[in-house]
C-alpha cells in the first residue's frame, strides 16, 4: 500500500506539520487528522519506485560512448588536481593549478 503525505491546515489556511499515512489507493483522501481531528489536505509527492533494472539503465546512459554521442565531455579525476578527458571534445587534460 502507498504512503501518502498530508499536512495539517492551520486556521489561517497555511500549511502546518506534515505527516504520513499508509492507505489503499482506493481509499478516499483524509479530511481530518486521524488523532487530533484537525483539518488536513493531501500533498502531491513523486512516487518512490525501486525498479529492478534502474542501475543498469543508468550505467548505460552515463557511459562514455553515450555521453560523447550526446555532445557532453567527461573528465575523470587522475589525482593531484589533474583531470583527464574520457569522452567528448575539449582539452585532453585539465588541472586545478
Amino acid at each position: 500500500m502507498p504512503t501518502y503525505v498530508y499536512v495539517i491546515v492551520k486556521p489561517d489556511g497555511t500549511d502546518g506539520e506534515p505527516f504520513e499515512v499508509v492507505q489503499r489507493m482506493s481509499d478516499a483522501p483524509l479530511t481530518k487528522h486521524p488523532e487530533t481531528g484537525e483539518p488536513v489536505r493531501r500533498v502531491p509527492t513523486a512516487p518512490n519506485l525501486s525498479l529492478q533494472w534502474s542501475g543498469g539503465a543508468n550505467a548505460s546512459k552515463l557511459s562514455d560512448k553515450n555521453l560523447e554521442r550526446l555532445g557532453f565531455t567527461k573528465y575523470q579525476n587522475a589525482g593531484g588536481g589533474k583531470f583527464e578527458k574520457r569522452a567528448g571534445a575539449g582539452p585532453d587534460a585539465i588541472s586545478a593549478d
